[in-house]
């Protein structure tokens, strides 16, 4: 068994757009510039959002946020939003999610230029990766990729089971796990909460991707010798024995399934880092296109 390592791997990604952005300046030109919307004060959002701004300045990049009132209409962020759009400076800029109940999450991420959606969450951009075009993709999902491709986990040929259907992480999972490429060249099965005998699918997979957010669901008696695991899933799990008093529980019984895989994402380090070390490929992306 071996480990699917996202904090060494992320740390080495950001080192590697740590030096790009360093010779863009000594060539004279601006660093790329990521920018944050957050609606309300939820603290899982607040925190996400404060890690992206650390990133930024590890590599180099400018970062701005805009934390509005969980009141605001959705005409008042939408006319934010159109303010972002086209401000040139602006390289890249995400909308954190959730939203509060009385904003359509749909008209917003429609109102975001798809050149500017670094999260990949457009039509346009969700649309661009399923014709294989290149594009932003979903951050998790490009993760995902990039942590198969630099661990030379062999994709083609394999069967894939994506365990969960969400536009973030499974159903793009499911397009880039097929797609004609390396990674990909799977045989894909999706699988969801409407799945009858779920662990037939399992048990045949040679990889399970998994972003159900059920802690430790799947078992070890549910997969084969050999597969490979990708967990996405990360929930908060009561524990007395932790300072904290609860723990970061995965999708997967890691204990004892990692003693039948061949390769294994641990939770926490794993997908994680790899999300946020890909919003900043995205900006990078979006850079280079702004500077042609």
């Amino acid at each position: 068994m071996q480990i699917l390592d996202g904090i060494k791997l992320s740390k080495e990604i950001k080192n590697e757009i740590k030096l790009k952005v360093e010779s863009y300046k000594e060539q004279g030109k601006r660093a790329p510039h990521l920018g944050a919307i957050l609606v309300g004060n939820d603290g899982a959002s607040r925190t996400y959002v404060d890690n992206k701004i650390k990133d930024c300045k590890f590599v180099g990049f400018e970062s701005s946020e805009l934390i509005l009132d969980d009141t605001i209409s959705q005409e008042e962020l939408i006319s934010k939003i159109k303010e972002w759009n086209n401000d040139a400076n602006l390289d890249g800029f995400i909308v954190q999610l959730p939203l509060p109940k009385h904003i359509d999450q749909e008209a917003v991420i429609n109102a975001i230029d798809p050149d500017k959606d670094v999260d990949g969450f457009h039509p346009m951009n969700f649309g661009k990766m399923a014709l294989e075009m290149e594009t932003f993709l979903p951050a998790t999902p490009y993760g995902i990729m990039e942590m198969l491709e630099r661990y030379n986990v062999p994709t083609a040929g394999k069967h894939t089971v994506v365990i969960g259907r969400s536009r973030i992480v499974g159903r793009p999972m499911s397009i880039l796990m097929s797609k004609n490429g390396n990674p990909g060249n799977s045989t894909v099965t999706i699988t969801h909460s409407k799945t009858e005998d779920l662990a037939k699918y399992t048990k045949e997979a040679d990889i399970v991707i998994t972003a159900l957010g059920v802690p430790e669901f799947l078992k070890a008696d549910m997969v084969k010798d050999g597969v490979v695991i990708v967990d996405v899933g990360i929930t908060r799990v009561d524990d007395p024995s932790s300072p904290k008093g609860f723990k970061l529980a995965g999708d997967v019984d890691f204990e004892n399934v990692k003693e039948k895989a061949s390769w294994i994402t641990p939770v926490p380090g794993g997908v994680g880092p790899m999300t946020r070390a890909m919003l900043l490929k995205n900006t990078l992306l979006a850079y280079n296109r702004n500077n042609k």
